[in-house]
């Protein structure tokens, strides 16, 4: 059985403008699932849709085989958590502070000494042990978006789904990101705009245009060469190194137009 079902899903804007169609998917639980595709193709409003965050107009989203409308607040809580490119916590919490808030909706399931236990384990997953007394606004870019993520993990969600996590980021820091989202244990979606990283982390993906799929699936089988100039309108090169394969974008320089 599927672990996470999207079908038939459209969505418009309030304007009218169709922002999603006709997108159908399933994942197993344990994925990790990838959404990439040029800007305005509709990547965060799909994630919205499948998060729950924007309401379901036009087909389903199914999580364990039960539709995510018939999901209560406190049902989604405890099944699905999101880290969003809007997270603005107070900068006056510390950091173990912030994290535990997302232990609220599981707050009756444990005692206080097995939250306290969890909350250690969580920071310890997600590498942030010994800032732990430091408030998150003295944290770099990147322990900043670890925090947003072990927040999220206190909620001991099965499904996590994270919004550009390495948006701003340098690169051994999208590195050591993508490591951690890749070791969590977890099904998680996520949008990604390094394409070059996704083989790297990743089993699926979900490549987009234009409001709609253009490829779905494992990795290896859907991230070619010539889907990939067909969605995005640059080259994929794959070069033999050391024992692996490294993805690179050909990425040529365009003459304006006068």
């Amino acid at each position: 059985m599927s672990f996470l079902v999207a079908e038939g899903l459209e969505y418009y804007a309030l304007n009218g403008d169709l922002l999603i169609q006709e997108v159908s998917f399933s994942l197993e639980e344990g994925s990790i699932l990838a959404i990439a595709g040029p800007n305005g193709a509709g990547k965060t409003t799909l994630l919205n849709l499948l998060c729950g965050v924007e309401r379901l107009a036009l087909g389903d989203v199914r999580i364990c085989n039960k539709s995510l409308r018939k999901l209560s607040a406190q049902q989604k809580a405890r099944t699905i958590a999101v880290v969003s490119q809007q997270e603005l916590p107070d900068g006056r919490l510390r950091l173990r502070d912030y994290v535990a808030l997302g232990q609220i909706p599981i707050q009756a399931d444990r005692s206080a000494a097995d939250h306290i236990t969890a909350l250690d384990r969580v920071l310890a997953i997600t590498e942030l042990t010994h800032l732990a007394d430091k408030s998150i606004l003295r944290l770099s870019g990147g322990e900043r978006q670890r925090a947003h993520i072990a927040r999220a993990l206190a909620q001991n969600p099965s499904l996590l789904f994270l919004d550009e996590p390495t948006n701003h980021l340098d690169p051994d820091a999208k590195g050591h990101m993508l490591s951690l989202v890749a070791e969590l244990g977890v099904t998680v979606v996520m949008i990604v705009h390094d394409l070059v990283m996704i083989p790297e982390f990743a089993t699926h993906v979900a490549l987009m245009k234009s409001t709609r799929l253009t490829g779905f699936g494992p990795v290896e089988e859907v991230l070619t060469p010539d889907r990939v100039r067909d969605t995005f309108g640059v080259d994929y090169l794959c070069f033999q190194h050391e024992g692996r394969v490294i993805p690179a974008l050909d990425i040529r320089k365009r003459k304006l137009s006068s």
